[in-house]
């Protein structure tokens, strides 16, 4: 009998102990980075804005600010329209104050202006595409952090968007190089000289 109660008591213990483990894991997996964007995807979009000269300055950021009430989850994508796609990704909660306050921050790569939603997507994926076979990867993270889209379709917008100059990627130190070969005929040579 004695012995009955001990292996009872030994199948209890383990099972409390796979329990605590399994909760464990489950706590985890929701404070992963996966776990905290898929739970973002599911709350309604209060900022989707890009900078205005993106695509003429080459350097820009896209946000996406989700939740119900502040503080916000949001999505920050450091975009190069010119040649290196999604360069950087930040993933955080905010306050709302502090949203509008890195916005206006943001405004020094031009003027944040919103975008739809599914048009931000279609441009995250189409800037992706372009550096991918121009051989620059995006950002680590950015396959991650993209899903706080959710269900929104990139499919959804039929914007064309124009990366690189003349269809091909330039770097930024190719633009100084550029600006160079775009001196007037009637500068003096020791001026380029000086440039290198």
């Amino acid at each position: 009998m004695a012995v009955n109660m001990a292996q009872k008591r030994a199948k209890k213990a383990q099972r409390r102990k796979q329990l605590a483990t399994l909760a464990k894991r489950e706590d985890a997996i929701q404070n992963s980075l996966p776990g905290r964007v898929a739970k973002a995807a599911q709350a309604p979009i209060q900022h989707c804005c890009v900078n205005e000269g993106l695509f003429d300055v080459g350097m820009g950021t896209l946000l996406l600010a989700r939740g119900h009430t502040s503080p916000y989850t949001m999505a920050v994508f450091l975009l190069d329209s010119f040649a290196l796609g999604v360069k950087d990704v930040m993933f955080r909660t905010m306050e709302r104050e502090y949203i509008e306050q890195y916005m206006g921050m943001a405004d020094a790569g031009g003027t944040m202006v919103p975008i739809a939603p599914s048009e931000a997507r279609k441009l995250l994926r189409d800037l992706s595409a372009c550096s991918k076979a121009h051989g620059f990867a995006p950002h680590r993270d950015f396959a991650t952090v993209e899903k706080i889209f959710g269900d929104i379709n990139a499919d959804d917008s039929d914007s064309v968007f124009q990366f690189g100059r003349d269809g091909k990627p330039v770097l930024i130190g190719d633009l100084d190089r550029d600006a160079e070969l775009l001196l007037p005929d009637d500068a003096p040579d020791a001026e380029l000289e000086d440039r290198d």
